[in-house]
């Protein structure tokens, strides 16, 4: 059965009331108008339990949303309220709002990228979506035989060099292969492990938007892995 694709429409908190509590004061005037109409109700908590039952029924009964795609759209068009935002891999085989059971539009805020790491416009697509627009929940996803990954455990094992962007982008993942080297089992899998787990931390401490909105328990941080072979999410929390 596919997700509840209802607009949640109960009031929350507002971005200007985040404001007011003293947090993201400075970007109220650049994004605050973004943010009207009402936030998502649920609490992080509530949305990881809800990935986690989307991805259960992904895993056992895996089919397309028969949601009306047309009348999704007009729901949310002229207001978002997302519950969860996933940094995943640009991996084609990790489409976030496929294996999380058919999660319809307006309910996940995504950034993607090879790695699933942050840069500077993945910090602030992450602190515009709890900042601006109340999401409760962020989930740094992994997933099996990663790409990017392998090529920082290359670097960190021969020094490969790789052309263009490609080694830049892999760098950033080198310090959580280099901590994982020589550890039992699978050197590329322990990496997707800690990676995703680094970068977790990196966002939940790092950012003044995200590391405030966390103290304040409005905001929680998690890392997870995918699982090519058998479609099942393991989040670390």
């Amino acid at each position: 059965m596919c997700h509840d694709c209802d607009q949640r429409a109960a009031a929350r908190r507002g971005f200007l009331s985040l404001a007011a509590a003293g947090v993201l004061t400075a970007l109220v005037p650049a994004v605050g108008r973004a943010a009207a109409g009402p936030a998502t109700t649920l609490t992080a908590d509530q949305a990881l339990t809800r990935l986690k039952e989307g991805n259960d029924r992904y895993v056992r009964q895996p089919q397309l949303c028969l949601a009306a795609l047309s009348q999704g759209r007009a729901s949310v068009a002229q207001h978002q309220a997302p519950w969860a935002t996933l940094v995943s891999c640009a991996d084609s085989r990790v489409p976030p709002e496929l294996l999380f059971g058919g999660v319809g539009m307006g309910e996940l805020f995504v950034a993607r990228n090879a790695g699933n790491t942050v840069d500077t416009a993945t910090m602030g697509t992450i602190e515009y979506g709890s900042g601006a627009l109340g999401v409760p929940l962020i989930v740094v996803l992994g997933h099996e035989r990663c790409g990017a990954v392998a090529a920082a455990c290359e670097i960190a094992e021969k020094d490969t060099q790789f052309p263009g962007s490609i080694g830049t982008m892999a760098r950033v993942i080198v310090p959580a292969a280099q901590a994982t080297r020589g550890q039992p089992g699978n050197w590329v899998e322990n990496t997707v492990r800690e990676s995703a787990r680094r970068t977790a931390a990196k966002i939940a401490t790092e950012s003044p938007v995200i590391s405030g909105l966390v103290r304040l328990g409005k905001v929680k941080v998690v890392a997870g892995r995918y699982d090519l072979d058998d479609g099942k999410v393991e989040f670390f929390v």
